[in-house]
C-alpha cells in the first residue's frame, strides 16, 4: 500500500510541477538545439525545462540505463554476486558496435561487465548481463519492460538491451530522465560508476563518452547513446547544493553537440533554480486522537520532500501542515491522516508546488467502551 501511495505522490509532484510551471514567474528557458529535452531536479522531481519530453525516439545506447538498474535491484536484492564469473556468449561475442572486446575465451567478473556497460557502453557486456540474469535477452526484456511501467515510464518500450535500432524499441526525454532520477535515487553507490572517466580490460583502456564529465565540473555522469536514426542523445546528471539535476536530451547534431546542448541545461537548472527542504517541525508532528488506548500519534510525510524554486523565491516559500482534527480510533500504521503542501506565494496568487501525504507512524488501537464514551463525552464538551 505504502508502495502504491509514494507512486501517486511522484505523479502528483510531477503534475504539480507543470501546472506551477505555467502559473509561476519561471526563469526563461534556454535554447536546446536538440529533438527533444527535458530537465528535471532528482530530488524534488520538478521539471525545470523541456521541449517535445513526450515525443517517442530512438533511445540508443541510453537503454543500457534500464539494463544496469536491474543488474544493480539484482546486485542489492543479493541475488547477483558482483565477484562471481560469467559466461561470454557467441550472440555476444559477435554482436558488434560499442563493445568492451569480450570473447568466449573469457570469463569476467559481474563487476566488470558493469563497467563494461557504464563506462564503456559495451553492447557485448549488455548482452552478457541480460543472459546471466535472465537466461536469454528475449526474457531479459521482458523484465525491462515491467520495470519501465513499474517506474513510470508510460512513453517506453524495449525490444532489446543494447539499444539497437528496432522496431517499436522507443523512449522518451521524459521516460529516460525518470530512469536516471531512479537510478540516482535507488542505488547511490552503483550510481557512482556512472562518473567513471576511462575503464581498462584485458589490458585495453577505453575512455567514456559522456565528456560532460570533461567540461562541467558538478556533473556526476550517465549514459550517452547514438545511432543513425536516433542521432546523438545523452542523458546527464549534475549535482550542486541540494539539487540533484537530470537532463536527457534526444537528437543533437554531434558528439560536441549533445555534450555542448547538455551543459546549458544543467548549467541553466544550476544558475537559476535552488533546491530546499523544510524544517523538520513544520512536516513531522504529534497530533491528538480519541477513542485510542493512546491519546496521539505522530505523523510524518510518505516521502522526503524537497522543493525547487526560481533562486531568490525560496524566501517566498511556505509549508502548511493538514489533517483531520479530532482524529478518531483505530488509526493503522502507514494510514494516510493529512497533507503537507508547499507553497510558494507569488505577487498574483498562491500556488502549490508539492503536496505529500502525511501517515501515521504507528498503530493506535480503540479503546475501551467505557474509554470510547469518556472520550466522546470530552468531544462534546470542548464543542460547546
Amino acid at each position: 500500500m505504502v508502495r502504491g501511495l509514494l507512486t501517486l505522490v511522484g505523479i502528483a509532484v510531477m503534475l504539480l510541477g507543470q501546472q506551477a510551471f505555467a502559473a509561476v514567474n519561471w526563469p526563461l528557458e534556454p535554447a536546446v538545439k536538440a529533438k527533444s529535452w527535458v530537465l528535471l531536479d532528482a530530488r524534488s522531481g520538478q521539471i525545470l525545462a523541456k521541449h517535445e519530453e513526450n515525443k517517442r525516439l530512438a533511445p540508443a545506447s541510453m537503454t543500457k540505463m534500464m539494463t544496469l538498474y536491474l543488474a544493480f535491484e539484482a546486485a542489492k536484492q543479493g541475488t547477483l554476486d558482483l565477484d562471481e564469473r560469467v559466461n561470454v556468449s557467441k550472440k555476444a561475442w559477435k554482436i558488434g558496435g560499442s563493445t568492451m572486446f569480450l570473447e568466449p575465451r573469457m570469463h569476467p567478473t559481474v563487476r566488470e561487465v558493469l563497467h563494461g556497460i557504464a563506462t564503456l557502453s559495451g553492447n557485448d557486456a549488455a548482452t552478457v548481463v541480460a543472459e546471466h540474469l535472465a537466461g536469454s535477452t528475449d526474457e531479459f526484456v521482458r523484465l525491462m519492460n515491467a520495470k519501465a511501467a513499474d517506474l513510470g515510464m508510460s512513453n517506453t518500450h524495449f525490444m532489446n538491451p543494447t539499444g539497437f535500432p528496432e522496431d517499436n524499441h522507443f523512449s522518451t526525454a521524459m521516460d529516460m530522465a525518470k530512469l536516471g532520477v531512479a537510478l540516482w535515487r535507488d542505488f547511490p553507490k552503483f550510481f557512482e560508476i556512472f562518473a567513471e572517466k576511462s575503464y581498462t580490460f584485458d589490458g585495453r583502456k577505453q575512455w567514456n563518452r559522456n565528456r560532460l564529465l570533461w567540461s562541467l565540473p558538478e556533473a556526476k555522469g550517465m549514459k550517452t547513446g547514438h545511432t543513425e536514426e536516433a542521432g546523438y542523445c545523452l542523458t546527464g546528471a549534475a549535482e550542486k547544493g541540494n539539487m540533484r539535476l537530470v537532463s536527457s536530451l534526444f537528437g543533437a547534431a554531434s558528439d560536441k553537440a549533445r555534450q555542448e546542448q547538455s551543459k546549458v541545461l544543467l548549467k541553466y537548472g544550476m544558475r537559476q533554480f535552488v533546491t530546499v527542504r523544510p524544517k523538520e517541525k513544520d512536516i513531522r508532528r504529534k497530533i491528538e486522537v480519541f477513542e485510542g488506548k493512546t491519546d496521539a500519534v505522530w505523523v510524518k510525510p510518505a516521502k522526503a520532500i524537497w522543493i525547487t524554486v526560481p533562486k531568490g523565491s525560496e524566501k517566498h516559500l511556505s509549508f502548511k501542515l493538514s489533517y483531520k482534527s479530532p482524529q478518531l480510533a483505530p488509526i493503522q500504521k502507514g494510514q494516510a491522516l493529512g497533507k503537507v503542501q508547499a507553497v510558494l506565494h507569488t505577487k498574483k496568487e498562491d500556488v502549490v508546488l508539492q503536496s505529500v501525504p502525511v501517515l501515521a507512524q504507528q498503530s493506535v488501537e480503540q479503546a475501551s467502551w467505557f474509554g470510547r464514551k469518556t472520550d466522546a463525552l470530552k468531544l462534546w464538551w470542548r464543542n460547546q
